[in-house]
């Protein structure tokens, strides 16, 4: 007699352990993370940190005190750095990602020559070279204005590629439709393709801002008193380099953090359309 296999049982679900019915996934979150920053402290203060050095130059280095010459410092100064930044860069990346989308062999060219350098030299390099290059055409830019079009101008590179990429991410079948419908190219767009693009376009570009707020520290090599800047200089004049760099990591840490908690209330704003909804 012949036998015939046995079908395959579907999979029984896992029986939740007792710590997973007592807490739920946000308070095992929480008190993972209270572990860890518990750790983390932990490693610091083996440092034998002097905290009255700390105390003394925190004002300064979170920004609530004017520089000397009357302008904001600190960290103040590094968000000032990296709003401007932001902006600029955001325009600047859309206009070359649409370049890039265009059929214009010159714009095309234009904007790929651009990516093209930006993203494959240093952004320390491109620092100096607008800082000390540009008052050989004529053209003498501050510290902090070099620094803005610097950043501005390397990270404009990279955000035109993931503009470009989220765009053409969109389904092309939805313009076709659009275009049936007798809706106009820019009105497609604005109101079809660039809400949709800006679900998956959301998470690379906050994490490209997250790395201007770091890189914004090399600013420091022009003297500009952002965080890294006075962080050395303290460490300088009073021996205790731990202790200010442990600082300025701290102080990056947070603010980093304040960007990823506005990226994510942005992907739940642009992710609305594709929740399930039971």
């Amino acid at each position: 007699m012949t036998s015939f296999p046995t079908p395959p049982q579907p999979p029984q679900p896992v029986a939740e352990s007792r710590l997973q019915r007592l807490f739920g996934f946000r308070t095992r979150l929480y008190l993972t993370w209270t572990a860890l920053v518990s750790l983390f402290a932990g490693f610091f203060l083996s440092f034998d940190l002097k905290f009255s050095i700390i105390l003394d130059k925190l004002p300064n280095l979170v920004g609530l005190h004017l520089a000397p010459n009357g302008f904001l410092q600190g960290a103040a100064l590094t968000l000032f750095l990296c709003v401007c930044s932001i902006v600029a860069s955001s325009l600047l990346g859309f206009i070359t990602a649409l370049a890039r989308l265009s059929k214009s062999a010159v714009a095309f060219g234009i904007a790929s020559f651009y990516t093209s350098f930006f993203r494959g030299t240093p952004l320390l390099i491109q620092i100096l070279l607008i800082y000390l290059g540009l008052p050989q055409l004529g053209i003498v830019p501050g510290a902090i204005v070099a620094g803005i079009i610097a950043l501005s101008l390397n990270y404009g590179a990279y955000l035109s590629e993931i503009f470009r990429a989220g765009i053409l991410g969109v389904d092309y079948g939805q313009r076709e439709a659009s275009l049936a419908l007798g809706m106009r190219e820019t009105v497609i767009f604005w109101r079809i393709t660039l809400p949709q693009a800006m679900r998956t376009i959301i998470p690379p570009t906050t994490n490209q801002f997250i790395s201007m707020l770091k890189d914004s520290s090399l600013i420091s090599v022009m003297g500009v008193w952002e965080v890294m800047f006075l962080a050395q200089s303290y460490g300088r004049s009073s021996y205790r380099y731990i202790e200010m760099l442990t600082t300025a990591a701290i102080i990056y840490w947070l603010m980093s953090i304040g960007l990823e908690l506005i990226q994510a209330r942005l992907e739940r704003h642009y992710g609305k359309a594709y929740v399930r909804r039971s």
